[in-house]
C-alpha cells in the first residue's frame, strides 16, 4: 500500500492523490516524500500528461508532519545526528523545488508543466508548504478547514521551505503572524491572507481546468523572476529594515528569549532575505536543524505532540468496552458546572444541569449561551449550531431527570458534607452501572467515596477554568475506583476533546501538588523583602505566563487562604507554611481578594485592568536593602514546582512522567520551551540538577531537598526519560 497514486486522465491532466492508509488524516513520512517525488518524476516524464494536480482523498489535505519521523532522523545520524537531520530536510527541499520548478528551462523558465494543489479540507505544516510549492492553491468552500503553518506552537518552525515561501509571498510583515504565532485561517480568510488563490466549490475540478489552460508565465514564482524585490523591502530597504527592527523586538518581547525555535526562525528570514531563493532554502535547512538539535526542541515535540497524542488516544486507558458517553448529568451550575455541561453539549452530548432551582439552572445554560453568542460574533459558530448546542442541554432543578444518564459529573460546593448529600441523592436515582465523578481540585476522592454504594464507579475529574479554554482534565482514582469508571473518563475527555491524566489520590493530586508551592515560593519572597517585581519578572524571563502574585490574584487571595486552613488542619505541626499565611492572610484582612475584587498584589482599575503592583505590599513588608540575583529568585520558583513532581512520582500519585510533563504545560503553564518538569530536568541533568537543590535547601530550607529518587539517578548517570520514558509507571 502506498501514500501516493497517480491517476493520468484521458484530458491529459494527471491526479496525484494523497491517502496513507490507516489514518483518519494524512501526515507525511520520509517514504511518503519518495513516493511523491516518484509520481512528480512520472507525471513530468510522461509526454502525454499536460498538467499535474496534487490533492487528497481523504476530507482534508493534511496534517502536517509525522513529528516522529524528524526525531528518527536524529537517531538515524549515529554520531552524526545534525548532518543526517540537514541532509533529510534538504531532501525534502529538492522534492518541494522540483515541483515548484516542474522541468522549465533554467534559463527561459519556459517548458514546466503546470502543477495546481486541489485542497478538499484541512491543510497544516507540510500539508501547506506543499501546495505553496505548486503553482496555484484551490481550496474547498469548507468553514471548518484550517490552513496554516502551527510548527511554532511545538517548538519548531516551517522547515520544508514554507517560512522561505510565505516571507517571499507576502513579505516579512504579512508572514509574521502566521510563522511567529502559528495562526490558521479558514479558507476564505486564507484566501484574504494570500495564502491561498481560488476557494471553490469543487478544487479538483478547478484545478484541473486551470492546469489545461496555463501559461508559461503563470508557472514562474515572482522570487524565480528577474527583477523580484520583495514586498515590504527586504533587511537593507529603509522600509524592510524597519520592519525586521520591529520584529525582533517583538519576538523578543513575547518569548523572553527562552524559545529558540522563534530567534531562529527569524535568523533564517532575515538571512535569507539576503541572497537567492536556492540559497535561502539552504538557510533555512541549517536553522531548522539547530532548532532540532536544541533540547528545549526536542522537549516540546515529545511533550506536546509524541506524548499529548498518546495520552489522547488512551495510552494508560485500562481493558474495558467502548465507555463513550450518552447522556451527562452535571451537578451544579456554577461556572465549572456550566463549563462542563457547555463542553459536552458542544461534543454532541445530551445533557441534563441541575442546580437548587430553575433560575440557578437556567443561569448555568445562559453561561453557555453566552460563549455561542461569542463564537457567532467571531464567525466561529452558526445561529444553527447555537440552536442545536443548546437544544442538547435541560435545566432543571430535578433530580428525578438524571434518570438514564451513564455518567454523573458532580461540580457543587467544595464541601464534603455538601458533595456527600449529593452523592446519596443522586445514586438512589441513577442507574447501577451509572459513574459518579466529583470534579474536586483538593478534596481527597478515597474520602469523597465513602458517601457512596458503590466506590468502585466512584473517580474524580478535576477540571480546569475556564473549562471552555483549558485543554487539561486531572482523572484521580480513589481507593477503591474501577478500572471501568477509569476507562469511562477517559472516553468522556476524548469525547470533549481534552488531553487526560491520570493520577492516584492524595491531597492536591498532580497539578495543584506543584502550582501550589510556586505561588507559596513567590509569596514567601514577599515576606522575605524581595522586590514584588524582581519575583514576578523572573518567573516571566523563566517562561511562566504567569508571575507567582498574578496567578493568586487570579485565582482569589480568600481561595489561598481556604486552602491554607484547611491544609494546616490536616498537617498540624508539620505544616511549613506560617511565613506564606502570614502575607496571604494579612491581604485577606485587607479585602484584597484578588481580581474579583479589582484589589489584590497588583492594584486595578475601575475596569478591572491591572495597572501594577500594589504599593502597599511593601509599606507591610519592605523591601530589603540586598537583592537576590535574578537566577535565585527562577531557581527558587522552578525547583518549587519540579520537586513537587519528582515526589509525586516517588509516591505513586502520578504513574508516567509523560503524564507530568503534558500536564503541567497545559494546566498551569510550566515553561512549555523546557517540555516540562522532567524534561527539564533531563535537559540541565540528574547530577547538576541534584547539586542545586542542596544549595538551595542549604540557603532556604529542607523544602528544596532532593528527592531520593533525583539523588538516585544522578549517582547512576541516568535521565528520567532514559529510565521512565517509555510510559512504565513506577518510580513507586
Amino acid at each position: 500500500m502506498t501514500d501516493f497514486t497517480l491517476e493520468k486522465g484521458a484530458d491529459g491532466v494527471a491526479v496525484i492523490s494523497w491517502d496513507v492508509p490507516d489514518r483518519s488524516m494524512n501526515v507525511m513520512s520520509m517514504q511518503g516524500f519518495e513516493e511523491l517525488e516518484a509520481r512528480i518524476d512520472e507525471a513530468l516524464a510522461d509526454e502525454a500528461v499536460k498538467g499535474i494536480v496534487i490533492t487528497s482523498a481523504k476530507p482534508d489535505f493534511a496534517g502536517g508532519m509525522d513529528l516522529g519521523v524528524i526525531a528518527g532522523m536524529k537517531q538515524a545520524g549515529g554520531d552524526e545526528p545534525a548532518k543526517a537531520v540537514f541532509e533529510g530536510v534538504m531532501r525534502m527541499h529538492g522534492v518541494l523545488r522540483k515541483i515548484e520548478r516542474a522541468g522549465m528551462d533554467p534559463k527561459t523558465n519556459k517548458g514546466g508543466k503546470p502543477i495546481a494543489a486541489a485542497l478538499p479540507g484541512t491543510a497544516l505544516g507540510i500539508g501547506l508548504e506543499i501546495p505553496l510549492a505548486c503553482h496555484r492553491i484551490f481550496v474547498a468552500d469548507n468553514p471548518k478547514a484550517k490552513i496554516g503553518l502551527p510548527e511554532i506552537m511545538v517548538g519548531i518552525f516551517p522547515g520544508a521551505g514554507g517560512t522561505t515561501r510565505l516571507v517571499r509571498k507576502l513579505g516579512a510583515m504579512g508572514a509574521s503572524p502566521l510563522l511567529l504565532e502559528g495562526k490558521l485561517s479558514d479558507p476564505k480568510k486564507a484566501k484574504a491572507l494570500g495564502l491561498v488563490d481560488e476557494v471553490v466549490e469543487d478544487p479538483l475540478a478547478a484545478a484541473k481546468a486551470w492546469v489545461l489552460s496555463a501559461k508559461d508565465a503563470d508557472l514562474v514564482k515572482p522570487w524565480d523572476a528577474k527583477g523580484y524585490k520583495m514586498p515590504g523591502g527586504a533587511p537593507y530597504h529603509p522600509a524592510g529594515f524597519m520592519t525586521f527592527v520591529g520584529a525582533s523586538a517583538m519576538v523578543h518581547g513575547k518569548t523572553q528569549g527562552v524559545y529558540p525555535a522563534a530567534k531562529a526562525l527569524l535568523s533564517a528570514v532575515y538571512e535569507g532575505a539576503l541572497v537567492d531563493f536556492d540559497t535561502a532554502i539552504r538557510i533555512e535547512a541549517r536553522w531548522f536543524t539547530h532548532v532540532l538539535m536544541n533540547p528545549s526542541s526536542e522537549a516540546m515535540i515529545r511533550s506536546l505532540f509524541l506524548s499529548k497524542q498518546a495520552l489522547e488516544k488512551g495510552a494508560n486507558r485500562p481493558e474495558a468496552p467502548d465507555q463513550s458517553v450518552r447522556k451527562l448529568g452535571v451537578l451544579g451550575a456554577g461556572m465549572m458546572g456550566a463549563g462542563i455541561a457547555h463542553v459536552a453539549a458542544l461534543a454532541g452530548i445530551e445533557v441534563v444541569l441541575i442546580d437548587r432551582d430553575q433560575e440557578a439552572a437556567d443561569r448555568g445554560k445562559a453561561h453557555s449561551e453566552g460563549l455561542l453568542d461569542k463564537g457567532i460574533q467571531r464567525r466561529k459558530v452558526t445561529p444553527e449550531k447555537k440552536e442545536a448546542v443548546l437544544g442538547r442541554i435541560t435545566a432543571t432543578p430535578e433530580i428525578e431527570a438524571l434518570r438514564g444518564c451513564d455518567l454523573i459529573v458532580e461540580a457543587v460546593f467544595e464541601d464534603p458534607r455538601v458533595k456527600a448529600e449529593m452523592t446519596q441523592r443522586v445514586e438512589a436515582v441513577i442507574g447501577e452501572d451509572a459513574i459518579f465523578a466529583t470534579n474536586t481540585s483538593t478534596l481527597p476522592i478515597t474520602e469523597l467515596a465513602r458517601a457512596s454504594q458503590r466506590p468502585d464507579r466512584f473517580i474524580g475529574i478535576h477540571f480546569f477554568s475556564p473549562v471552555d479554554k483549558m485543554m487539561l482534565v486531572e482523572i484521580i482514582k480513589g481507593r477503591e475506583t474501577g478500572d471501568v469508571a477509569v476507562a469511562k473518563a477517559l472516553d468522556f475527555v476524548r469525547q470533549i476533546r481534552k488531553t487526560p491524566i491520570v493520577v492516584n489520590d492524595a491531597r492536591f493530586f498532580y497539578a495543584n501538588r506543584c502550582i501550589i508551592p510556586y505561588i507559596n515560593e513567590g509569596i514567601r519572597m514577599v515576606a522575605e523583602g524581595v522586590e514584588p517585581a524582581l519575583i514576578e519578572n523572573a518567573a516571566r524571563l523563566v517562561g511562566m505566563p504567569l508571575g507567582p502574585l498574578q496567578l493568586v490574584d487570579e485565582t482569589s487571595i480568600d481561595l489561598g487562604v481556604k486552602i491554607a486552613k484547611a491544609t494546616k488542619a490536616a498537617m498540624g505541626d508539620a505544616y511549613p507554611d506560617e511565613a506564606v499565611d502570614e502575607v496571604l492572610f494579612w491581604m485577606a484582612d485587607q479585602g484584597r481578594m484578588g481580581r474579583k475584587s479589582n484589589s489584590g498584589f497588583y492594584a486595578y482599575d475601575d475596569k478591572g485592568k491591572r495597572t501594577g503592583l500594589w504599593d502597599g505590599l511593601r509599606d507591610r513588608f519592605p523591601v530589603a536593602a540586598e537583592q537576590p540575583d535574578l537566577v535565585e529568585v527562577q531557581q527558587r520558583l522552578l525547583f518549587a514546582q519540579v520537586l513537587e513532581a519528582v515526589r509525586a512520582f516517588e509516591d505513586g500519585v502520578l504513574t508516567d512522567i509523560r503524564e507530568g510533563d503534558v500536564a503541567a504545560i497545559l494546566g498551569w503553564g510550566f515553561a512549555p520551551w523546557s517540555g516540562g518538569p522532567f524534561s527539564w530536568l533531563d535537559m540541565i541533568g540528574a547530577g547538576t540538577a541534584a547539586e542545586r537543590c542542596d544549595g538551595l535547601a542549604a540557603r532556604h530550607g529542607t523544602r528544596f531537598a532532593t528527592p531520593g529518587l533525583l539523588r538516585e539517578l544522578a549517582d547512576a548517570g541516568q535521565s528520567f526519560y532514559g529510565r521512565y520514558g517509555d510510559g512504565r509507571a513506577a518510580a513507586a
